[in-house]
């Protein structure tokens, strides 16, 4: 067997020579991993995951998955954010991480103004029944505001409560529920065409059974946790697994961090 992408090191040597440098015994700058994760250049909405899943498939222990990361992940999370137009997450996943606003982050202010974005991403909050505390800082003191997204047979109070938060309300779906495709749809509608999603489980497993997934970025963390935790992709299932194609693997103290793109697109 071959390499076709061979795996090189955020801190380490590499073996072949490098001519572009990057490859070397120091930390990658958060310029380096900007451009090494940048997004395609094309008008179309681009879907991106970024989830971390331990060797025995774990997304998350004791219902976090802070505890299965490291400081590199956290460093290409922030990264994936600052490129980002907007975060998709599901509620629950917004309530157990103690989700809040995106930040602007001077590292990425240039690349975000030369690209015509805003200092921070949006964040938009997935949910049929906004069964949200719209008193948290996620929805009073976002950079930009916050949306929720949400299916025409949604509460009409909680609609009322998520506009008065100052929230912005996008109908996707008919019902209480949110039809994924159209979700991304909506979002690319607004200006929103970089778009990552942190998950959870279930909502990640929504836009994979939707067929609109256009790349995950997975960290798979050097542990075993066993247990009954969720994997990165839980829900609906597809009736054919779609094959996606490796695009760059990177590694640091025995975490690998892979991206991978569906084979249809370049």
């Amino acid at each position: 067997m071959r390499s076709l992408f061979p795996v090189t090191d955020l801190t380490t040597t590499a073996a072949a020579p490098d001519p572009s440098g990057l490859l070397t015994d120091r930390e990658w700058s958060l310029d380096e991993l900007a451009d090494a994760y940048a997004y395609p250049a094309t008008g179309d909405p681009w879907l991106r995951a970024n989830m971390v899943s331990t060797l025995d498939g774990a997304a998350q222990h004791d219902g976090r998955s802070q505890g299965i990361s490291c400081a590199a992940d956290m460093r290409i999370f922030g990264t994936l954010r600052g490129l980002a137009d907007v975060v998709i997450a599901g509620a629950e996943t917004v309530r157990l991480e103690g989700y809040r606003p995106a930040r602007a982050r001077e590292a990425f202010a240039g690349r975000r103004s030369a690209a015509g974005q805003g200092p921070a991403p949006a964040v938009a909050v997935v949910s049929g029944s906004l069964d949200l505390d719209f008193s948290l800082p996620l929805f009073t003191e976002p950079l930009v505001p916050t949306l929720v997204v949400t299916g025409a047979g949604a509460p009409a109070d909680r609609i009322a409560a998520a506009l008065e938060a100052g929230a912005e309300v996008v109908i996707a779906g008919e019902g209480t529920r949110v039809d994924p495709a159209r979700a991304v749809r909506e979002l690319a509608d607004r200006g929103l065409r970089r778009q990552l999603t942190e998950g959870g489980p279930r909502l990640l497993g929504q836009f994979v059974a939707a067929g609109v997934l256009d790349e995950l970025c997975l960290t798979l963390s050097p542990m075993l946790t066993a247990g009954d935790a969720q994997r990165i992709a839980g829900g609906p299932g597809v009736t054919v697994p779609e094959r996606f194609a490796l695009a760059s693997l990177l590694e640091e103290d025995g975490f690998l961090f892979g991206r991978y793109r569906r084979r249809d697109v370049p």
